[in-house]
């Protein structure tokens, strides 16, 4: 690849993109919360926090120079990450905070980047992302997750049209954002029924003395600030009702 093309290439990462209609930004929205809430789509979905959720945990353990041992996803939608350091201090205490509460932050970081209509920086940044959690992955349904993952973030931004991109960039979006919360009331559950011991409020519980129900509620007040202020971000700007001709097809 010559100079010129990594220059395009470079310019059309970094570069902006039309914004979409405003029915493509509702119709995403209204996608990713069928997501969230049919129980069949969101086992397979789920998959998608979880991978937000250990990345969050490995990110953390690294920027406090803990050493990182690798990631495992389970078909079951569970995973763990596995890092070496002082058994309690900061550095611990922040990479279990991680978890939690990297989907939705991650999901409002996706809708600063589309409210600059920066769709396939966000698609690549994306890639990314998988790419360097890839490396650390120690299992094959992990390596399978994550290689798909990025298989089709990849073909959508490398093939699609605009309106393909941008759909399924705010599809994303809507998603993390919306499914931030979700892991939290179903940790609490098992937490209530005794079936979560060693889960991160529980581990938080121990390094700060602070209760894990607190913890609960820390994770579950940044998933609603974010995906208030992501839904923010991603509505349409005008607050007037579309015309009959803006609608596709009319």
């Amino acid at each position: 690849m010559d100079t010129a093309n990594i220059g395009d290439l470079w310019g059309r990462v970094t570069g902006t993109q039309p914004a979409p209609p405003w029915w493509l930004v509702v119709v995403a929205g209204v996608l990713a919360l069928l997501a969230v809430g049919h129980p069949p789509t969101w086992r397979i979905a789920r998959n998608v926090v979880t991978i937000a959720h250990e990345g969050g945990h490995a990110l953390v353990a690294l920027i406090f120079g803990r050493k990182l041992d690798g990631i495992r996803l389970h078909s079951d939608t569970s995973g763990v990450t596995v890092s070496r350091g002082k058994p309690n201090g900061p550095g611990m205490v922040f990479t279990a905070i991680a978890g939690y509460t990297t989907p939705p932050l991650l999901g409002l970081g996706f809708a600063v980047l589309l409210s600059a209509d920066r769709i396939t920086l966000m698609l690549w940044a994306s890639l990314a992302l998988l790419g360097a959690m890839l490396v650390m992955i120690r299992n094959a349904y992990g390596v399978f997750t994550v290689v798909g993952t990025g298989a089709v973030i990849f073909a959508v931004s490398w093939l699609g049209d605009a309106n393909v991109q941008a759909g399924f960039a705010y599809l994303a979006a809507w998603f993390l954002l919306l499914a931030g919360t979700r892991p939290v009331i179903e940790l609490q559950r098992m937490r209530s029924r005794h079936q979560a011991p060693r889960s991160d409020a529980d581990q938080l519980a121990h390094l700060t003395g602070v209760p894990g129900l607190a913890w609960v509620g820390v994770f579950a007040l940044i998933a609603l600030v974010s995906l208030l202020a992501g839904a923010s971000l991603l509505f349409p700007e005008t607050t007037s009702l579309p015309q009959l001709s803006d609608l596709p097809g009319i």
